[in-house]
């Protein structure tokens, strides 16, 4: 057995209380998502500011998800821990989207079970 000390850990829990992450399971679920799923808060920014007025954080939350979701059911190769999409967000200053580039992780949480972390492609 190795004898190590551990420094210091950061959980995936601490994560979603301190607000670098955010918990979005409950419509992850409705979009037929079975792991817990979290965005980044650099993520969750972007969809809750800066929105037309005819669009809220919970639509395009929404519309995230069911692009990733039709993006994970178009994948050959299902054994990968990384997904990565692309998404139109528009914002209230131009006519046009803007296109994002993010990522869906599937990692081990607290407890070792299966989550997701959507994010943006540059995000860890």
């Amino acid at each position: 057995m190795n004898d190590f000390e551990l420094v210091s850990s950061y959980s995936r829990k601490q994560a979603i209380e301190d607000g670098v992450l955010v918990d979005v399971s409950k419509m992850a679920q409705e979009a037929g998502f079975k792991y817990p799923t979290a965005i980044t808060s650099s993520l969750y920014a972007l969809l809750n500011e800066n929105k037309p007025e005819t669009e809220d954080f919970e639509g395009r939350l929404w519309d995230i998800l069911n692009i990733l979701r039709l993006k994970i059911a178009g994948t050959k190769d299902l054994k990968t821990d990384r997904i990565d999409f692309s998404v139109h967000i528009n914002t209230p200053n131009t006519k046009e989207s803007d296109m994002h580039k993010l990522k869906c992780i599937c990692s081990g949480g607290d407890s070792a079970e299966p989550v997701l972390t959507i994010m943006f492609i540059n995000e860890d």
